[in-house]
């Protein structure tokens, strides 16, 4: 959740701090008027820039400088020192950037810059000005587009989304919104104005049937046919569906869109207890905020421990006693066999009782266009490392994308918010020609109370864990290795060190 920092006590940039007060790789937060401003010295040039991540408002002056860049503490966000451009989901807005001015042993920041857009793409020798066509309306799919005219492509951009909402950030669907701490105006990536001012034609619960490859054609649900010259599939995953009897019922609910919580927030504001089927982060994070509301929460999953798969479990063991300390019941190692009202009968014998259900047990990427279609499929759509599938001029990103790894050295698939908008960030500059691999490390964050976890890199199997720190006192790192080589990361308030990893990640390769 955003906080405000525009009361950080610093000094008046304007009227000059002494240059050693800014040593060589340092960073130090100002005021220049109301704004609060970063000052980072690189060698003899300093930068001067907006102190807080235009994401969710983390303090940057906390982050890490990576050569002319900065990225932020809480989800790794990345800003470009000169410019201010936010050159790495999950922030799209810019910074501000002021002016610098070195006199003698002292530094004084002036004026705020104007910003310069890019230079359109169109009518230049071998600049690509064709249209384009995104199906999905979810992180990738929104992210494409805006990076595409941040790029200043001049083409016709086309966004089909089955969605009834506008591109939405869903991880606050299961966390902060949800709990009813966060405003709704926080829930849509960009308003409405911002498809019409940027020329985005993005069109609402419109289903795509097929895609045509041999004619470059999309075909729409209603029989209508739109031509494309670059193709971006991007229609994430479903949740799975529960199918015992009874998951039909009005008060048993998945959440994917904005309707879902929409619809599950109505409810929450009557009910006095819930059941959340799965211990995921979905399912866990949906535990969390309905205990935000004081709702009583039983929670029932298959597994020994609570995210053990992904975490381990030292890490599985902390997560349920944090959400048995705040009230959450768990029934592990149990299974839902089917509901009658109001009932929900286990495996066991045991049943419970709740007035409202929510069925977090897992999602598939939706790969029945591209199956239609011919692509080359492998648990996921295959792509290579600029995101092309088989069929050249057709492009993956997000849940559906299987990729080669540089850092694993293996073919991965990642169901991570931040990994969608980044690999939609990549797919939107090779649209463009501009031949960019995609060799950013996965990374998502998620919160569980006043717990932040963070999570750098991937690791399906390893056969050691590095515990750093103190994992019941919320001060740690774990390291998740396999033959000595240290392939994921998670942490808790361990932000400079996480995102050091991220950092020493993508300096290495896979040997």
């Amino acid at each position: 959740m955003a906080q405000d920092h525009s009361k950080s006590n610093g000094p008046d940039l304007a009227q000059g701090i002494a240059l050693s007060d800014l040593p060589d790789g340092g960073k130090l937060v100002g005021r220049c008027g109301d704004e609060q401003v970063l000052l980072v010295r690189r060698g003899t040039e300093v930068f001067a820039i907006g102190a807080t991540c235009t994401h969710y408002g983390g303090p940057l002056v906390d982050g890490l400088v990576v050569e002319d860049t900065v990225r932020c503490p809480w989800h790794h966000a990345c800003f470009d020192l000169r410019t201010g451009e936010a050159v790495r989901a999950p922030a799209f807005n810019p910074l501000a950037c002021w002016s610098v001015e070195q006199r003698g042993d002292r530094i004084f920041v002036g004026e705020k810059r104007k910003r310069v857009a890019k230079k359109p793409t169109s009518g230049g020798a071998g600049q690509f000005a064709g249209k384009i066509v995104i199906v999905g309306g979810g992180a990738a799919g929104f992210a494409a587009a805006e990076r595409l005219r941040r790029e200043g492509h001049q083409g016709s951009i086309l966004m089909l989304s089955d969605d009834e909402a506008p591109p939405v950030d869903r991880p606050n669907l299961s966390k902060d919104y949800l709990a009813g701490k966060a405003p709704s105006d926080w829930v849509p990536l960009r308003g409405a104005s911002f498809y019409a001012k940027n020329d985005i034609d993005l069109r609402l619960k419109t289903n795509v049937a097929a895609i045509d490859v041999r004619s470059g054609e999309v075909v729409l649900a209603d029989g209508n046919q739109t031509a494309y010259d670059r193709l971006l599939l991007a229609t994430g995953a479903e949740p799975v569906r529960l199918t015992i009897p009874g998951a039909d019922q009005p008060h048993v609910h998945t959440l994917r869109s904005f309707a879902d919580c929409s619809t599950i927030i109505d409810q929450a504001k009557t009910a006095r207890s819930a059941i959340v089927l799965g211990a995921s982060f979905i399912g866990l994070e949906v535990a969390a905020s309905l205990r935000a509301r004081d709702i009583e929460v039983h929670v029932v999953a298959p597994e020994e421990r609570p995210m053990e798969r992904v975490l381990g479990p030292q890490m599985g063991d902390f997560i349920r006693s944090l959400h048995e300390q705040n009230g959450v019941v768990f029934h592990l190692e149990h299974t839902a066999t089917g509901i009658d009202g109001t009932n929900m009968q286990l495996g066991s014998g045991l049943t419970l009782t709740a007035d409202l259900i929510v069925v977090g047990i897992g999602v598939r990427p939706r790969l029945g266009l591209a199956e239609k279609a011919g692509l080359s499929l492998d648990r996921g759509i295959m792509v290579d490392s600029f995101l092309e599938t088989s069929v050249p001029g057709i492009f993956a990103a997000g849940d559906i994308a299987r990729w080669p790894d540089p850092h694993t050295g293996e073919n991965i698939r990642v169901e991570h918010w931040v990994v969608a908008e980044r690999q939609g960030q990549t797919a939107a500059l090779n649209m463009l020609g501009q031949r960019e691999k995609y060799t950013a490390v996965p990374f998502f964050w998620s919160q569980h109370y006043d717990v932040p976890i963070n999570y750098v890199g991937h690791a399906e199997r390893w056969d050691e864990i590095a515990v750093e720190g103190d994992i019941a006192a919320k001060d740690c790192l774990l390291r998740y290795k396999h033959k000595g080589r240290t392939l994921a990361v998670a942490s808790i308030f361990h932000d400079l060190e996480s995102l050091k990893a991220e950092m020493e990640m993508e300096r290495q390769r896979a040997t």
